[in-house]
């Protein structure tokens, strides 16, 4: 027979995806309807990353969804956000994990590399083909701000 702590130990995980899933899917239309909403590239970059180097496939699943996601409600260049993080973990994340001793500077830096790396990669894009996807105003510093706050918490 079921205890009461056996079947909250069995559902709060299932909860607990159930809520990271349903952030994944819904929070980009949020951000396309109010724009003063934080992106979180560079956190759902770094989840990437971890996903990748630690072999966790529901990491790096759930962030490609939220990152083709968020590209397609904001009409931006498709795939260009995976494409900067892989260009982040094969050029930059091997040097910065050498740095073992500081975990919070490790993913500070991490972070600031994917946002700055991302939007580095959508102003050439911008430039290659002419095209205007964003603006450089306060509303990327905010972001930016956001993801660098956030990634001190987890």
């Amino acid at each position: 027979m079921l205890t009461m702590n056996t079947s909250i130990r069995l559902i709060y995980p299932i909860f607990i995806w159930f809520l990271i899933g349903t952030f994944t899917l819904f929070y980009p239309m949020l951000i396309s309807i109010y724009v003063f909403l934080p992106l979180f590239i560079g956190i759902v970059g770094y989840v990437f990353i971890l996903g990748v180097e630690q072999g966790k496939w529901h990491y790096v699943l759930l962030s490609m969804v939220y990152l083709i996601n968020l590209e397609v409600n904001l009409s931006l260049p498709f795939f260009l956000m995976l494409l900067s993080s892989l260009v982040v973990y094969a050029v930059f994340y091997t040097k910065l994990a050498q740095v073992k001793r500081c975990k919070i500077c490790i993913k500070m830096m991490l972070v600031l590399l994917l946002d700055l790396v991302y939007l580095g990669s959508l102003i050439g894009y911008d430039f290659i083909f002419q095209s205007s996807s964003i603006m450089l105003d306060k509303i990327l510093a905010y972001s930016l701000i956001i993801d660098m706050l956030v990634v001190m918490v987890l």
